[in-house]
């Protein structure tokens, strides 16, 4: 059947107290909208709609990689109400999907397995069993255990209240009948909305078979109304993701102390300490080790390398069996070639760093093409930047530079050649030279030390 999937994401979220759209708010590094509809894109076919009302425009500006037809709802009132607005775009077959921007954790898996139960005769409810169900809407069913309805907890008998199956909001209804459904609802309750929930009671009148799909977990139809809620579900996220690290190879020194906001690939009998954070893409090798506090975002590192404590790398590449850190910051750009190494409290940035070549301590080396077997001395520094442009330094396989050295850029030091230390470097070093620039040392005799007065 063909489905049209439907986000609810026009609520304001008063509880987040902010002054972002609550759906904005990030699980996992992404916001929790752009989650649910990442997981809807993933059901073939499926044509996506998603209903917008406060700040929607910066809702849908969040959401724009997404072929996603924005709806708005401007004035609330209720689920019914925003599937009503949805109503005209709807396809005359197939099924709707209702979907929440502020329940992230949903699994396509889930989302799948009701659309395998979905015909033009059957309405599909994804339902939990709570040993707490305050707040939740109530299944209702027949002395067939049948579903018949199902009834909010401010609508609620008292023997209603002692259900535990409960409601989660995600239904799947077909299209010939939910259209009449909608037309059908009326806002005659405690809240005075349109309860997208009353259809059930329409389908059980009018024969439609009503079944029940449950999720995994809790924590997968968990939604979030105030910040509280939101951090108890990225510890939830950070934990299966923890799981499924480890379950792939990798070691976690303390799973409760890792941060994932984006896609982490690891390879075989990897080590990663407490307080590491990955952002975006990040691809481990085998055998890689990174120590504690580091954050690694868009990058991708070789086999064997080692990254110790509180090094920082966005957007770069390493090669296999590399060095880096501690304290060592790699920034957009910067590519090591294998056996490289980055030592502390050295920065980098559109670097290329040849095979085996050091830059072991305190200096920062940008725009720079640096050949195989180079070794940096401390304090040495690119002078890439002009006040306007920026400029190539260019460094040969076997240089030796020492320490305390600029290399004004553009500049090109060949192969074999070696810089003394202390020396600002300002034009071309052939092959094999020794280059040396220092301003004439003068000693004075008896020279007064200056005395506090």
């Amino acid at each position: 059947m063909s489905q049209d999937i439907v986000i609810l994401a026009a609520g304001k979220g008063s509880r987040m107290k902010s002054a972002f759209s609550k759906v904005l708010h990030k699980v996992g590094g992404v916001a929790m909208v752009n989650r649910v509809l990442a997981t809807a894109s993933s059901i073939t076919d499926a044509k996506l709609h998603l209903v917008v009302g406060h700040q929607g425009e910066q809702v849908e500006a969040s959401c724009q990689a997404f072929a996603t037809n924005i709806v708005w709802q401007n004035d609330p009132q209720g689920t019914g109400d925003a599937l009503r607005r949805v109503a005209p775009f709807l396809q005359a077959d197939g099924a709707t999907l209702t979907l929440y921007g502020d329940v992230p954790l949903i699994r396509a898996t889930t989302l799948k397995k009701m659309a395998k139960q979905s015909t033009s005769n059957t309405l599909v409810l994804l339902t939990i069993s709570l040993d707490n169900p305050t707040g939740y809407g109530r299944i209702v069913r027949d002395e067939q255990n049948k579903v018949v309805a199902i009834v909010e907890q401010k609508d609620a008998s008292e023997s209603q209240l002692q259900i535990n199956e409960v409601n989660t909001g995600i239904l799947l209804a077909p299209n010939n009948h939910l259209q009449t459904w909608l037309a059908d609802l009326t806002n005659n309750n405690a809240q005075g909305e349109y309860y997208l929930t009353d259809i059930i009671a329409m389908a059980a009148r009018d024969g439609v078979e009503i079944v029940t799909v449950n999720p995994e977990n809790e924590a997968e139809v968990a939604g979030v109304n105030d910040r509280v809620q939101l951090a108890a579900l990225e510890r939830e996220l950070q934990s299966q993701q923890a799981i499924h690290l480890m379950q792939n190879g990798a070691t976690l020194l303390d799973p409760s102390r890792i941060d994932v906001r984006g896609e982490l690939i690891t390879g075989q009998d990897v080590i990663i300490d407490v307080n590491c954070v990955f952002e975006g893409k990040v691809v481990l090798g085998n055998g890689v080790e990174i120590g504690p506090n580091c954050h690694l975002k868009d990058c991708v590192v070789g086999d064997n390398t080692i990254i110790k404590s509180n090094t920082l790398i966005d957007d770069s590449q390493v090669g296999d069996s590399c060095d880096l850190g501690p304290f060592a910051r790699l920034r957009p750009g910067t590519q090591l070639a294998n056996k490289a190494k980055i030592g502390n409290f050295v920065e980098t940035k559109k670097a290329r760093i040849g095979e085996g070549s050091k830059v072991n301590h305190l200096s920062y080396i940008g725009d720079t093409e640096m050949g195989a077997n180079v070794n940096v001395g401390a304090g040495t520094i690119t002078c890439n930047y002009d006040g306007v442009n920026k400029h190539l330094t260019q460094v040969a396989d076997n240089v030796f530079i020492g320490s305390n050295t600029s290399l004004v850029a553009p500049i090109k030091v060949e192969e074999g050649a070696t810089i003394a230390a202390g020396s600002t470097i300002t034009k071309q070093v052939g092959e094999k030279q020794l280059a040396f620039a220092r301003a004439r040392q003068t000693n004075k005799d008896n020279w007064p030390r200056p005395v506090k007065k």
